[in-house]
């Protein structure tokens, strides 16, 4: 595995539309950065959230995960409640090549201030907008700034296809659009 460079990720971007949109360059000033880097791609958060409540006094179910444990919210700064967490989906539309896997990883200027973002890697032969989770670690409120840099994309490529991408097996996020909950296949 090697992980790939700028120029790797704008060419592959341009003619295969891994990424779309795509900017071809960091954009930082007045913003949290996003766009490309030297090794990596800077994904932008929507402006969508589900944040996370309990007013219902639900337990978190990741088998049977209760939509009402959220509470949806559409701007351009969300506001994550200490100790609390939200999910919203990447700007970005990604479609990882077969022979690629990547790794996100959270942007410093958030880690600064308590904010983690999790996501689990994008497999090969994944496609879709990323969905995005971002915990609140601190005992304050905290913003996030939809429409700029969250996490950071680093592309790992093999020397050789996997025999099983994640669009062969048919992966249950295969394809998707906006923000997605967890689920789990019944059948």
């Amino acid at each position: 595995m090697t992980i790939k460079s700028d120029k790797w990720i704008r060419e592959t971007s341009l003619t295969q539309g891994m990424i779309k949109p795509f900017t071809e360059k960091q954009i930082s000033l007045g913003k949290i950065s996003y766009g490309l880097s030297s090794y990596g791609y800077d994904l932008r958060v929507g402006h969508e959230f589900k944040i996370f409540t309990n007013v219902n006094s639900s337990v978190v179910d990741p088998k049977n995960f209760d939509p009402a444990s959220f509470i949806d919210f559409k701007g351009d700064i969300c506001i994550i409640p200490p100790n609390s967490f939200a999910l919203a989906a990447s700007v970005e539309y990604m479609k990882i090549p077969r022979d690629v896997l990547c790794v996100c990883v959270g942007k410093s200027t958030y880690a600064r201030c308590g904010i983690i973002t999790n996501v689990t890697p994008l497999e090969p032969g994944w496609e879709g907008h990323i969905t995005l989770e971002i915990s609140n670690t601190t005992t304050l409120p905290a913003k996030i700034y939809a429409g700029e840099g969250l996490v950071q994309v680093l592309f790992f490529q093999s020397d050789e296809f996997c025999e099983t991408s994640y669009a062969d097996r048919g992966g249950k996020y295969q394809g998707q659009r906006g923000i997605t909950i967890p689920t789990v296949r019944k059948h």
